[in-house]
């Protein structure tokens, strides 16, 4: 089974662009906070429409095939986003869709490579197997994140051509990228037994799709449920983009002045190892007692991640390292542990109908509800300036907690 740590490997590489990185390259391009925020969230769109992807990858089968030709295309993009960032002129609406291709083959690509894991392994070898996919994607993630940030600094300075930096960046992320995918050619093996293709139309596929739309109305008080949902991740969501832009501002502007080397050690390495931490950590509790003995023991530090960055919005401590690195852990812990209590309403929602939640519902449920905040936040903060932006993002926590209350959410889960 040596294709499942490098396979789960390639879906983590370019999804590292698209989720964090491509935030960083809007601001280093010139480009204004409100548009950066913007395009990061439209970004989220594939991830969005998952749902409606699974249905048309499922009926067409070959997934072995359709993973080496979706690497084949991610490759190519990311080398085409090289080539365009070194010797064209940088237009913003030109850049985003380069990201969105590279963001709709990434939603391709980690759905097909679930299929071919489900296709592949019995549920009792899932069982067995699923620590090692695990571990695979998210020591990716922890290593990928903060040496793409780091190196993007470093080759700055070397080049010291944003341009060249950048265009260079993306041919490492392609190299690296290329290698895993040739190695899962070799190992990858042929499944049991193909899925006959099947043609389905897009008006049958979307209608399809609105069965999920019908489950979620027909669910008692459903509306309830998208409310609180939406309420508990909106403190995050707020949060997404505009840490980045606290730590890159300037001093006269309110932010801490830190170098993309800085960013990336304590936002793309201590940040999302302390989110993997948490993450797994809250697996285990959820899974040893339930749910909704848990809920609110995840509820509660979800919303509490933006209080550390109103603290140092509060009292900045310019040029300390091991308070922002604190600071970035403690945040992204709360984060990564207190997003296990989002599954109570995945688990409502969805019924019987996905048998990995995780993957094909759970997902688009949470960029659904923060692409908004996400797209909007730039834009508030331009205006509120850090310290009140991050003062009326913690002030959110209470307000979810108080809604949590009434809507008598436990009850419902």
């Amino acid at each position: 089974m040596l294709w499942i740590p490098t396979l789960s490997a390639a879906e983590e590489i370019p999804t590292a662009v698209v989720t964090y990185v491509s935030l960083l390259m809007f601001v280093q391009f010139g480009f204004d906070w409100c548009w950066a925020s913007f395009c990061t969230a439209l970004l989220l769109l594939p991830s969005v429409l998952k749902s409606y992807l699974r249905s048309k990858l499922r009926h067409a089968g070959h997934f072995k095939r359709n993973i080496h030709y979706t690497e084949c295309l991610l490759f190519c993009s990311l080398m085409a986003l090289a080539l365009y960032i070194n010797y064209c002129s940088i237009v913003g609406w030109q850049l985003f869709l380069l990201l969105l291709l590279v963001s709709l083959l990434c939603s391709v690509h980690e759905l097909l490579g679930q299929m071919y894991y489900n296709r592949m392994l019995y549920p009792r070898q899932q069982k067995l197997y699923n620590k090692t996919k695990i571990f695979a994607s998210q020591a990716t993630v922890v290593i990928t994140y903060g040496v793409l940030i780091i190196s993007a600094g470093f080759l700055e300075v070397f080049f010291r051509s944003v341009r060249k930096a950048w265009a260079m960046e993306s041919c490492l992320v392609a190299g690296a990228f290329m290698v895993f995918a040739i190695y899962n050619v070799v190992v990858m093996q042929n499944p049991r037994v193909y899925n006959p293709y099947r043609y389905e139309s897009l008006l049958h596929a979307f209608k399809n799709e609105l069965r999920v739309v019908e489950r979620i109305r027909s669910t008692p008080g459903s509306l309830r449920l998208i409310l609180a949902f939406a309420l508990l991740l909106l403190p995050q969501a707020l949060m997404f983009n505009t840490r980045v832009f606290f730590l890159l501002a300037t001093a006269e502007q309110g932010g801490l002045d830190c170098s993309l080397q800085d960013v990336g050690f304590a936002q793309g390495t201590i940040g999302v190892l302390a989110f993997s931490v948490g993450a797994v950590l809250g697996r285990i509790l959820r899974e040893h007692y339930g749910i909704k003995s848990t809920f609110w023991l995840f509820a509660v530090p979800l919303t509490l991640s933006p209080v550390f960055y109103m603290m140092m919005s509060q009292h900045p401590l310019l040029d300390n390292m091991l308070a922002l690195c604190l600071m970035t852990f403690s945040a992204q812990f709360c984060f990564g542990f207190g997003l296990n209590g989002c599954m109570a309403f995945v688990h409502c929602i969805s019924g019987e109908r996905y048998r990995n939640t995780v993957d094909y519902l759970y997902i688009p449920l949470v960029a659904s509800v923060m692409l908004l905040p996400m797209a909007l936040s730039g834009w508030l903060v331009t205006w509120l300036g850090f310290k009140s932006y991050f003062l009326l993002d913690a002030c959110c926590a209470p307000v979810a907690w108080l809604a949590l209350g009434l809507l008598k959410i436990k009850r419902m889960i």
